[in-house]
Order: C-alpha cells, then sequence, then structure tokens
C-alpha cells in the first residue's frame, strides 16, 4: 500500500548509489545476491537474538533490492535478472519468521508458522496474476519499471519491512506482531484473488 510512495520518497538516493556502482562496474545481479546474503545473515542474526543488528543487517538487505532495480535501468534490465530479485527477495521474507521461531520456539514457533502461511497467501497470489497478467500482455500503471505485473496490496514490502524492524526493536511482542501482520497479509490475499478472478474472468 505504500511501496508507490516510499518508492518516490527514496528513488533519488538509488540513482545516486547506483550510479557509483554502474562506474565501478557492478552489475545489477551482483548486488542481488549481496543483498539476498546480507538479508539471511540477518535472520542469523535473529536466531541468535542479537535482533538490533539483524535489524541494521535487514535495512542494508532492502536498500541493496532497492539499488539492484536501479543499477538494472541504469545500465539493461533481463527478464533473469527480475526472475533472481523476486526469487531472493521471497526466500529473505520467509527468512525472518523462521529466525524468530529458532531463537524463541516456545514463545514464537506458531505465531511464526501462520505469518509463514500468511506469506504463502500473498506471494502465491501476487505470482499467479503477474504470469496470466504477463499471457494477456497487461502492465502495471503504478509500477511500470517492475520486471513484470506489480499487484499492491494492503501489505507491500514497506509494511513488511516496517514488521520486521518492530520484531527486531520489541521480540518479546512477535507473536502480537506476527499475528497482526498474518491477518493484514490474509486480506492483501483476499483482496487479490477477488481482483484476479475479476481481472481474468
Amino acid at each position: 500500500m505504500l511501496d508507490r510512495f516510499a518508492v518516490r520518497l527514496i528513488r533519488p538516493t538509488l540513482h545516486v548509489a547506483a550510479k557509483a556502482l554502474v562506474k565501478l562496474g557492478v552489475g545489477a545481479n551482483s548486488v542481488t545476491v549481496v543483498g539476498f546474503l546480507i538479508g539471511i545473515f540477518a535472520a542469523v542474526l535473529i536466531a541468535t537474538q542479537a535482533y538490533l543488528a539483524g535489524a541494521i543487517a535487514i535495512l542494508l538487505s532492502r536498500l541493496s533490492d532497492g539499488i539492484d532495480g536501479a543499477v538494472a535501468r541504469q545500465t539493461q534490465a533481463t527478464d533473469a535478472g527480475g526472475f533472481l530479485d523476486i526469487t531472493l527477495d521471497f526466500l529473505f521474507y520467509a527468512s525472518i519468521p523462521l529466525a524468530f521461531a529458532l531463537a524463541n520456539p516456545a514463545a514464537n514457533a506458531l505465531a511464526a508458522a501462520t505469518l509463514l502461511m500468511a506469506f504463502m497467501g500473498t506471494s502465491s497470489s501476487f505470482l499467479a496474476f503477474a504470469a496470466l497478467a504477463a499471457k494477456r500482455g497487461l502492465h502495471s500503471v503504478d509500477y511500470p519499471d517492475k520486471s513484470f505485473f506489480f499487484l499492491g496490496g494492503l501489505t507491500e514490502a514497506t509494511e513488511t519491512l516496517a514488521t520486521f524492524m518492530a520484531m527486531c526493536l520489541w521480540p518479546q511482542h512477535f507473536a502480537l506482531l506476527a499475528y497482526t501482520f498474518a491477518a493484514l497479509c490474509a486480506v492483501t490475499t483476499a483482496t487479490r484473488i477477488w481482483w484476479g478472478w475479476k481481472s481474468f474472468s
């Protein structure tokens, strides 16, 4: 829901950073992989209860995720790069609830499993819509620079990042935050199913 506003806000900074990386000969796919590895390192930190360090690593990971697209636009965007980006993004998002479950299984495991189930709903509806939109030649007006049709919703990357930050700052409230965000993800999934059914009927 907030992604379009967040992108407009940080786009100038991402452009400057990407321009510097392009001058150094760094490709978009390299930035994508590095960002993913930092994200997995964040999950490792959280699993060992180093929550604040994990939060910093998450921010660096998501910053890389924004820069890779800017680098691709300044060089050459490819379908392979878009595929790599979205696949590693979803793996990163799944790693954070798992990390909190490992950090405190007794308190967090069920909430983490619920959130992962909710992520399955948002990701599957997102990708299914993108696949059929590509088949029909549809293009997103809100996100024209994306490699595929980017269907928004109540819970997008910005809201997910904010929730992860809250979980790291108040890990004792992980379960409450996870259940709340899972409920919001369920709303996103339901609206995407409705919109997909309406669009493709």
